[in-house]
């Protein structure tokens, strides 16, 4: 396998040269350069042409978003954002990086050294798989409600690297008649409150971090907490969601396997599945499980995906029953919706 190169951005000294250290231990990376603020981080990537880009959100003279937005154009480059608790890191995934990791703030070198082995690297080696110079389309798509009412509907969405660009491409066209929606995107814990409460200012529907109860209805987005699975329950006909902690399954905690595992129990027919970028596979053998109990699913197509992953294995497997690009996806679920009896 070629040898990642990697340059470290970071203000701190200090956690320039952890992240390196770190990361050289890695067999298939090699940390070429490291940079404190922008400036040298331009002159960096001309002398060095690294292949991916690890890049604090806050930094002096230019902070890393602004940073981003001046390099895309010009030099693009896969970029792994580092950022504490803070809702401008999703400024950064629109700015164009891939994906992004909670930043440790009070954590000794044994900690640091398990982030960075558990977090750091494998983000690092998804991102230098991202052709990040492909354009992508960002038209809005132009919905004409149907006057229809879909009763005792369901949308289960589920993401990963790339989602959080991915989704908000396909619910910012969702109409306050869509049926109640429930959403898996792999995101730290604390992250996914700040992204539904982003969801919920730009979109026409609402949207909010999901809680144990909350009611499934028209309009309405639930997003699984950064930490806790989401399951939908029916009770009585009324969808509710189950929210708990638990062991990871299919590598993650929210996973998309189990919101759709539920989805094909609780809605069975009554359910569209949308499977997005991500790597892995979680979701695939959950999207099949509603393939089969009746539910339509879609799959994101290989050219508008981030990391043609989840939506791969998905379609392999016979989960897909039919493939759209994102800036169809909202179409092909209203289509959907509007040929249920």
């Amino acid at each position: 396998m070629k040898q990642i190169k990697v340059l470290v951005v970071d203000d701190s000294m200090l956690f320039r040269q952890i992240i390196s250290v770190g990361l050289n231990r890695d067999p298939d990376i090699t940390v070429v350069a490291t940079a404190g603020d922008a400036f040298q981080a331009r002159d960096m990537i001309l002398r060095f042409q690294p292949d991916v880009m690890t890049l604090d959100v806050e930094m002096p003279r230019m902070n890393g978003i602004d940073f981003l937005r001046k390099l895309m154009p010009q030099y693009p480059i896969p970029t792994v954002m580092l950022s504490s608790l803070n809702a401008s890191v999703f400024d950064a995934m629109e700015a164009g990086a891939v994906d992004f990791v909670n930043k440790p703030s009070d954590a000794v070198a044994e900690d640091l050294g398990t982030w960075i082995s558990q977090e750091l690297v494998p983000k690092v080696k998804v991102a230098a798989t991202v052709d990040v110079g492909k354009p992508q389309k960002k038209t809005e798509t132009k919905i004409v409600p149907s006057g229809k009412k879909y009763v005792g509907k369901v949308l289960a969405i589920g993401a990963s690297t790339g989602g959080t660009e991915a989704i908000f491409n396909v619910v910012k066209n969702f109409n306050t008649d869509i049926p109640g929606t429930v959403i898996v995107q792999h995101m730290p814990p604390g992250f996914t409150k700040m992204y539904a409460e982003r969801l919920d200012k730009q979109c026409r529907i609402s949207a909010k971090e999901a809680e144990n109860g909350d009611l499934v209805e028209p309009g309405k987005i639930l997003l699984a907490p950064g930490d806790k699975h989401m399951r939908l329950t029916k009770t009585g006909g009324i969808y509710r969601v189950e929210v708990k902690p638990g062991q990871k399954v299919s590598g993650h905690c929210p996973s998309v396997d189990v919101l759709f595992d539920s989805v094909a129990s609780a809605a069975a027919k009554d359910a569209v599945g949308v499977i997005l970028t991500g790597m892995g596979s979680d979701g695939a053998k959950g999207l099949l499980a509603m393939r089969h109990a009746g539910a339509q699913t879609i799959g994101q197509d290989e050219k508008s995906c981030v990391v043609y992953g989840m939506p791969k294995v998905a379609f392999d497997i016979g989960a897909v029953i039919q493939q759209a690009s994102l800036e169809n996806i909202a179409n092909k679920v209203y289509n959907v919706f509007n040929s249920m009896p």
